[in-house]
């Protein structure tokens, strides 16, 4: 059934307000909202799907799968984001959720996928697939493959991201935990391991989460990536363990029409800050000219004009 359908990606600062985005691309498409401002890119391994203009895309991969340590990843969402106000650890976080029920399209082997996952790759993993709106959430801190503090200083973050803007696909550098300028200094004082296995390890107790904030005006860049979920083929691949063998379950088998969301937010509010969502567009729609996103005019203009970087409010 996979090969019925292109996928088509697009991202905003909520559920309602989304834009489409080109995958594979190094130009980031910039968020803006009352909470924060984000600058995101998203790859994808052997891409099939759609891009910015809801047209069959020719990104087929990105330099990258190509660079250590990503030679076995599937996908990447990489984004940074600048707070415009305080956020307390604890409350950050981010997941997956639905607008309606999954719990009778659950696929055998879910709960065993689910230990595997919760055991092995995100110990810090919550939530409830049974509800009415399930979901699944961690703590960002605990959660991202790579967390790189910016500087506070605008001064020294363009210098950053001018650095970024510079950059072209074949000498493209892959985010490094750590920190920049000052950045540096912030997890030094709040002891947090230079290690990205060690930062996750330490932000599973919930002391630490609550002693750290996410700061106003600071930049914090994200890598999050896995070799898992294969969104050539729609399906997710779990490891085996020991006696466990691998589990690969064709989630497409099971799909009931949901798009799949990746959404950061403030589960002290229960406001979203930043919503990522993957939706499968049958071909024969796209084949006969169909759209996969409606844009919304205004002014003249479409959500996200391009003209560099792609920009939502």
């Amino acid at each position: 059934m996979a090969d019925k359908y292109f996928l088509s990606v697009t991202a905003g600062p909520n559920y309602a307000e989304q834009i489409p985005l080109s995958i594979n691309s190094e130009e980031n498409t910039r968020i803006t909202s009352d909470h924060l401002t984000a600058n995101l890119t998203i790859r994808i391994q052997n891409f099939r799907g759609l891009d910015a203009h809801g047209q069959p895309s020719d990104s087929k991969t990105s330099p990258y799968f190509s660079r250590p340590p990503h030679q076995h990843d599937l996908y990447s969402l990489q984004f940074t984001f600048t707070p415009k106000e305080d956020i307390n650890g604890h409350d950050l976080v981010f997941g997956n959720d639905f607008d309606h029920p999954i719990r009778d399209k659950l696929p055998p082997g879910f709960q065993q996928a689910f230990n595997i996952a919760k055991y092995w790759i995100d110990p810090g993993l919550y939530g409830d697939v049974q509800a009415d709106e399930p979901y699944l959430y961690s703590p960002l801190l605990s959660s991202m493959n790579i967390f790189r503090v910016g500087p506070k200083d605008d001064r020294e973050q363009e210098k950053v991201e001018e650095v970024r803007a510079n950059n072209t696909m074949e000498d493209l550098q892959i985010l490094q935990e750590g920190g920049d300028a000052d950045g540096e200094e912030w997890r030094k004082e709040h002891k947090i391991p230079q290690d990205a296995a060690a930062r996750k390890k330490y932000f599973l107790t919930e002391q630490h989460l609550r002693d750290v904030t996410i700061e106003k005006g600071t930049e914090y860049s994200n890598d999050f990536f896995n070799p898992y979920l294969d969104f050539n083929e729609f399906a997710l691949r779990l490891p085996g363990f020991a006696v466990i063998p691998g589990i690969t379950i064709p989630i497409i088998s099971y799909w009931d029409g949901q798009p799949l969301r990746y959404v950061m937010k403030n589960r002290k509010t229960d406001e979203p800050l930043l919503v990522v969502v993957f939706t499968l567009v049958p071909k024969e729609q796209i084949e006969k000219g169909g759209k996969a996103v409606e844009e919304k005019k205004e002014d003249g203009e479409a959500p996200g004009d391009q003209g560099g970087d792609d920009d939502v409010d």
